[in-house]
């Protein structure tokens, strides 16, 4: 812990331009903050339904404002247009914001990812491998975590893009289909992959310790130009987001009640999806 302080304090100097620049909010506090969350079960959900954010922003009397997005591109999208505040993506939703000069910053990297991503198909679909994806359709969301494990995947396999049919689908529209058979594999995220494996009998083709360790890490990342302007503001968000990954490793029952409230999931589905999550916070002081 006393590391983690140290580190956010070197923060704080980082965000603030180490003292060489007046921020121009330096006396001011924002009215909102407004944090964007997916439907993944991460310690910013937990935070979330713990109330944790707004108890400790409301000292300094500012609300705050929750924003569910289906994956990481529509949030990029708030943040470009100065909506979002602060998010939770995986890594190819960073790539592409990065490419296309979004201004932001990662705060941290909270999870490796390993297990975090995976390629399902039916438990009767005869696929056996990656490369039995030749010919077959693929439902992915654009752009996501999944979109670029999917890719790598294919490479790994010696296939091409074009040999596959991608289906680009949020994941709101490829769980219907891949339930249905329209699409013969998922490339999807957690809480998705634990509720078809577990309650569908689907079949985990391949994720990211099984393609030789190949990492899906998730960040938390802050609008740059929030955190120019209210350093303060985005090191309590730190604080708060490190309680949630400490609580979570430290309460596992009482996670698993909350989570399944939240999202009305199935307890015992929880407790499988959480031992696959390793959330360990390693803080980031480079602006991207």
């Amino acid at each position: 812990m006393k590391k983690f302080i140290l580190l956010i304090v070197g923060l704080i100097f980082i965000l603030s331009g180490c003292g060489t620049k007046t921020s121009s909010g330096s006396n001011e506090k924002p009215k909102v903050i407004n944090i964007a969350i997916q439907q993944s079960l991460t310690p910013l959900l937990l935070a979330k339904e713990k109330g944790w954010f707004e108890e400790e922003y409301k000292k300094a009397g500012i609300k705050v404002k929750w924003t569910e997005f289906q994956s990481g591109p529509p949030q990029f999208e708030g943040i470009s247009a100065g909506k979002i505040d602060f998010a939770g993506v995986g890594n190819s939703p960073v790539i592409a914001a990065q490419a296309a000069g979004i201004e932001f910053t990662e705060l941290n990297v909270y999870q490796d990812g390993l297990k975090g991503n995976a390629i399902l198909v039916n438990k009767d679909s005869g696929i056996k491998s990656i490369k039995d994806l030749k010919g077959k359709k693929v439902a992915v969301a654009k752009g996501s975590s999944g979109f670029d494990f999917l890719y790598k995947a294919i490479d790994k396999a010696g296939l091409k893009p074009e040999d596959v049919q991608i289906i680009q689908l949020q994941p709101d529209e490829a769980k219907p289909a891949f339930d249905s058979g329209s699409v013969d594999a998922w490339s999807i995220w957690e809480p998705f992959i634990s509720i078809e494996s577990i309650q569908n009998d689907a079949k985990i083709l391949a994720n990211g310790e099984s393609l030789d360790d190949l990492y899906s890490p998730a960040f938390t990342l802050v609008r740059k130009e929030f955190a120019d302007q209210y350093p303060e503001e985005t090191v309590t968000f730190l604080k708060v987001f490190q309680k949630a990954v400490d609580f979570q490793k430290e309460h596992r029952e009482e996670v698993v009640d909350i989570y399944a409230k939240a999202k009305k999931l199935d307890k015992n589905m929880l407790k499988v999806c959480l031992i696959t999550q390793k959330h360990k916070v390693y803080l980031l002081v480079k602006t991207l």
